[in-house]
């Protein structure tokens, strides 16, 4: 589905893709964040991400993709951002599953998603994948090494408890903010050490 009647070229662009693994919350958020920041997003989902998506909200698929300036097919490896042509600010798989990981690190994409993030890679532009998983074993650090040696952003989404969180809203968004920081988008929803909390500037 494409909302081709949103689009606003004047706007920079974020590619955000959203995987099956646990934490559908994370992509969400990143999806609202753009929107207060002004960013026009380009959505692609996994197949197995609209499963999580039923399993952990309340949403449809098509409320989810609503929320995004264009939401792309997972198979339409046509889409404008399976190209290097189309210009955009970087992209975010948030949450990102080991497979979609995995895949990425071989370079042999099989959808949309995949696809986006190998372009993004060589590109030179910011991959920033928000890895869902725990225990690790071996393969998957070294997966995770072979991805960064390719230039992404490892960004596993884990709570900073130094900005005192009071909800597991205010956990999401806090790692959300961080995430979209490697991409030079500051949300007002992120708390800063020095500056919200912390030693405040001016404090002996």
């Amino acid at each position: 589905m494409v909302n081709s009647e949103r689009q606003t070229p004047d706007l920079p662009r974020l590619v955000v893709g959203i995987s099956g693994a646990s934490g559908v919350a994370y992509g969400l958020r990143v999806l609202d964040a753009c929107r207060d920041l002004g960013v026009e997003t380009h959505l692609v989902l996994s197949k197995a991400a609209a499963l999580t998506i039923a399993q952990e909200t309340m949403l449809t698929l098509a409320e989810v993709q609503a929320r995004a300036e264009v939401s792309h097919k997972p198979g339409d490896v046509g889409a404008a951002i399976a190209s290097g042509s189309f210009p955009t600010l970087g992209m975010i798989v948030a949450p990102c599953s080991v497979r979609t990981m995995s895949e990425i690190a071989t370079g042999v994409t099989s959808s949309l998603l995949t696809r986006a993030a190998d372009v993004t890679l060589k590109e030179r532009r910011p991959l920033v994948l928000m890895v869902r998983e725990t225990p690790l074993h071996l393969g998957h650090l070294r997966t995770m090494v072979r991805l960064a040696e390719m230039g992404a952003v490892i960004a596993p989404p884990l709570p900073a408890f130094y900005a005192k969180p009071q909800s597991l809203e205010e956990m999401v968004d806090q790692s959300v903010g961080r995430a979209l920081d490697l991409f030079g988008l500051s949300w007002s929803a992120v708390k800063r050490w020095g500056q919200d909390v912390g030693p405040l500037k001016g404090e002996a």
